[in-house]
């Protein structure tokens, strides 16, 4: 089975996963913050272009300057894009900044709650699939 997994680039040090829903999980968590991270782009970028095209709920708790908030998930999106491509091309790195950087957006999507609820909450459930998949157990054998 060891076969199956060697095309996709997700090799350790000698080491290649014996199955491949390891690197299957690993591939689609990497999709999922690429497109994550995107879509952070692009709210950054909506936020820091037109505050008026958000609505905030007033008198909210977590309340900050929105073009704050816009540069925030700009710039945190462009890393977990970038950690996503790592994490595609096969860096073992990837995986612990990966982990970091979804908690990262975890946090930012809930304080991003009164602007966009729902999208925040689809997020914040995405983040925790990331998190899950690059943390789940891989048995791995020498290649």
């Amino acid at each position: 089975m060891a076969s199956n997994v060697s095309g996709t680039g997700f090799r350790g040090a000698g080491r290649e996963a014996e199955s491949p829903w390891a690197a299957s999980w690993t591939v689609a968590a990497a999709f999922l913050m690429v497109f994550g991270g995107v879509m952070a782009i692009f709210e950054g970028i909506a936020a820091i272009a037109r505050d008026d095209v958000f609505v905030t709920t007033p008198n909210f708790t977590y309340s900050f300057s929105l073009t704050g908030w816009g540069w925030v998930h700009l710039i945190l999106g462009a890393l977990v894009v970038a950690a996503g491509l790592a994490l595609l091309k096969g860096a073992t790195w990837a995986r612990a900044v990966g982990v970091g950087l979804a908690g990262l957006s975890m946090i930012a999507h809930f304080v991003w709650l009164p602007y966009q609820p729902v999208w925040s909450i689809v997020l914040i459930v995405v983040d925790g699939f990331i998190i899950w998949a690059l943390c789940a157990p891989r048995r791995e054998s020498p290649a």
